[in-house]
């Protein structure tokens, strides 16, 4: 029996696992878009393009299968671009089907034409260094091994986004409906645990070290490490720091947690790091700027280094280990929590973490090197009551990261997801929206006003499709982290950060969603009276002076 290839293709994606896909149609696409009519996949209409691709970035995030997205040809895939790249650098397997112009047009100048023949746009260039795999499907006989190629770097262990352009006339031939059954949908797993996983010298240097320090990776939460990583950590008495990404590997409010690592938090993992620790184990962290306090040489000076990726190519990327293990995060931490309770590995002296957190906050205050003043009070008020009202989990995107990595614990049961890939302005919002098509937790999308009013129209697609969402929008006027810059380093020559904001609460009435106002700590007492977290949607406004500068440098 033949079928249209627009038929294939929304059938490739029921078979890879998708549920929902996020786009907006144009006439080069109607093809998939009428076949997706017929389809179990919920099809959601989005306002702008690169939010599509940031909402199924979310989805994907949270619910670990396979995020969608569609577009027009022309200005539809080229909107996709940043959101593409955010899913390329953190590694998410979402699929972007895009129309093209009929192929008996290419190169004549046909309209949104991005084929690269005649001078127009050549798409493939364009995604040819953010995408695992992209193709200018011009032909149908080999349809089959372009969608082989796709579900593979799709369903691979260290996934990517991959993007698929096909032409009108391409949508509408017909092939043969078996056409799916030489391709395989299974999820690619590592190899079994062997006997080349580093353990035995990493229980030597484990058994020598006085204060190990445990700097966990996203790599841990990726692999579903994190009961391993919390076992060997309290058998053993290591406290544990993370990446940003990777806040929530262990629960911050255990008595173990050192909090996030990085130049914008608050120091005490640094301080542990660099005064108390004599061995660190590395486990599935890049060790980024941020992470490596801009790459300071000083910061493992001294240390017996224990490195565990499942990329090679972030193995001794920055810095040389003394044990370098190549392997998946959870088979590694499975096996050396197995050896540390065979060998007897005693543990280590207990460390008063709480203690230590305490005299390195009261140093750093009598030194004037507290990152957070008291201008920031009714945001670490904010912080406090969130750790309090969701005792059972929350579900957070975070474009504001500095100030959850410091006034945050995430728990066990909470998801934290802050603003990484190529860091763009605007992402939470609409990732939050993408997940929300998944989750069942309190959901909440975190936020300044310069990167709300870069997305601010999709708070309308979660208003129609009746997605709840908590808004969390920091108010102060300005490009904060441009202004903290241009006060420290350009001797306060302001220019293009500061800007008038709409009145919100008049927006959030506009959308038909409730809007609070939070003006300082006493208000946080009317936010639970006024809304319901888990129907519907709300908009938190949290004013922050414009002159208040948190106090790190990011040396730029």
């Amino acid at each position: 029996m033949k079928i249209p290839v627009s038929e294939v293709l929304v059938r490739f994606l029921e078979n890879l696992g998708v549920k929902c896909i996020f786009g907006i149609p144009g006439s080069h696409i109607l093809p998939v878009y009428d076949a997706l009519y017929d389809s179990p996949i919920r099809s959601l209409l989005v306002k702008h393009e690169q939010a599509a691709a940031f909402m199924a970035g979310g989805y994907a995030r949270v619910s670990g299968g396979v995020g969608a997205c569609i577009t027009t040809a022309g200005p539809g895939a080229t909107n996709l671009v940043t959101g593409i790249a955010n899913a390329y650098a953190d590694h998410l397997p979402v699929i972007a089907i895009t129309g093209e112009a009929p192929t008996h047009i290419f190169g004549k100048g046909g309209l949104q034409e991005s084929s690269g023949e005649g001078g127009s746009v050549d798409q493939v260039a364009l995604f040819a260094g953010i995408t695992r795999y992209h193709k200018l499907i011009e032909r149908t006989d080999y349809l089959p091994n372009v969608l082989i190629q796709a579900a593979k770097h799709l369903l691979s262990k260290t996934p990517g986004p991959v993007v698929l352009s096909i032409p009108y006339n391409v949508q509408k031939e017909l092939v043969d409906d078996d056409i799916l059954d030489q391709i395989s949908f299974a999820r690619a797993t590592y190899a079994p645990v062997s006997g080349s996983l580093g353990i035995e010298p990493s229980l030597r240097l484990l058994s020598e070290a006085k204060h190990p320090l445990i700097i966990a990776g996203y790599g841990c939460i990726r692999s579903s490490a994190q009961a391993s990583l919390r076992h060997i950590s309290e058998q053993l008495n290591i406290p544990v720091t993370s990446s940003l990404k990777a806040k929530g590997a262990i629960d911050e409010r255990s008595p173990l947690s050192l909090g996030s690592l990085g130049v914008t938090s608050g120091g005490y993992a640094m301080h542990y790091l660099q005064q108390e620790a004599d061995l660190v184990l590395i486990l599935g962290a890049g060790f980024n700027e941020r992470t490596s306090y801009v790459w300071d040489k000083n910061l493992l000076a001294d240390k017996k280094l224990i490195q565990v990726d499942n990329s090679a190519q972030q193995l001794e990327k920055v810095f040389r280990a003394d044990v370098v293990v190549h392997a998946d995060l959870g088979a590694y931490l499975k096996a050396l929590d197995i050896a540390i309770y065979e060998h007897k590995i005693a543990a280590k002296t207990h460390v008063d973490i709480a203690t230590f957190i305490r005299t390195t906050q009261a140093q750093a205050d009598a030194a004037g090197e507290t990152i957070f003043n008291a201008q920031f009070d009714q945001v670490r008020a904010f912080y406090a009551w969130l750790e309090q009202q969701f005792p059972d989990g929350v579900v957070i995107f975070d474009d504001n990261i500095v100030f959850a990595q410091n006034f945050y614990r995430v728990s066990a049961l909470d998801h934290f997801y802050p603003n990484t890939g190529v860091s763009a302005l605007g992402h939470a919002i609409p990732a939050a929206i993408g997940a929300g098509c998944t989750v069942k937790q309190p959901l909440f999308a975190i936020i300044g006003d310069g990167g709300f009013h870069m997305c601010a129209m999709e708070i309308m697609t979660a208003v129609n499709y009746d997605i709840s969402l908590n808004i969390v929008l920091f108010n102060n006027n300005t490009m904060g982290l441009i202004r903290k810059n241009q006060h420290h380093l350009y001797q306060d020559r302001f220019i293009d950060c500061d800007f008038t904001n709409p009145d919100y609460a008049l927006l959030a009435q506009s959308f038909g969603i409730k809007h609070y106002r939070v003006e300082g700590a006493v208000d946080l007492a009317g936010i639970s009276r006024a809304m319901d977290f888990k129907q519907g949607i709300n908009l938190i406004e949290v004013l922050i002076d414009q002159d208040a500068y948190p106090n790190y440098s990011s040396r730029r």
